[in-house]
């Protein structure tokens, strides 16, 4: 990379081919731990390649190359995840016997959450009723409360965050 940076073309050839191939293992690695596929890895490889060109003056050359580029590529394969959707996914089957039975008192939760409904000043109670349980936006219940949109939202936030509070002190 020194020799690259200093207007070496046959050293930064060689670099890009030997950093490529270390790139796919790098790749395929965090793809597998991402449940992924490595036919998604030349995509990393070649955004991670391409940032490493574009950035290469950001390279402190009194330091190792390898945890500059990790980094990098490290960016790079969260990006492409993100872009992808990356969804972790867990069998349900395969926990059946540790999940609880449902309960067939239905009634004790509907319980439970008026009761935490109830423990929420009025308005806070008829924002968290209004969107969490009848469903309506929060443009609509601004319109109907006098309240702009984003007043509505920031209550919505402040209620279920008591609501968190309420059900963690609740034994």
């Amino acid at each position: 990379m020194r020799l690259a940076r200093s207007g070496d073309d046959e050293a930064y050839r060689v670099l890009l081919g030997r950093v490529a191939v270390w790139l796919r293992a790098v790749a395929r690695r965090g793809l597998a731990r991402a449940g992924r596929g490595p036919e998604e890895s030349e995509d990393i490889v070649q955004e991670t390649l391409l940032a490493m060109h574009l950035k290469r003056e950001s390279w402190d050359d009194s330091q190792p190359l390898e945890p500059w580029l990790h980094a990098i590529a490290r960016h790079k394969m969260i990006d492409h995840l993100r872009r992808r959707g990356f969804r972790d996914h867990l069998d349900i089957d395969a926990y059946a016997d540790t999940l609880a039975a449902p309960s067939d008192d239905g009634d004790h939760a509907r319980t439970d959450a008026r009761r935490m409904l109830a423990s929420l000043p009025e308005r806070q109670r008829s924002i968290v009723q209004a969107i969490s349980i009848e469903g309506a936006s929060a443009r609509d219940v601004g319109a109907r409360l006098g309240m702009s949109e984003g007043a509505v939202r920031v209550t919505l936030h402040r209620a279920l965050k008591s609501l968190a509070v309420f059900y963690r002190k609740e034994p």
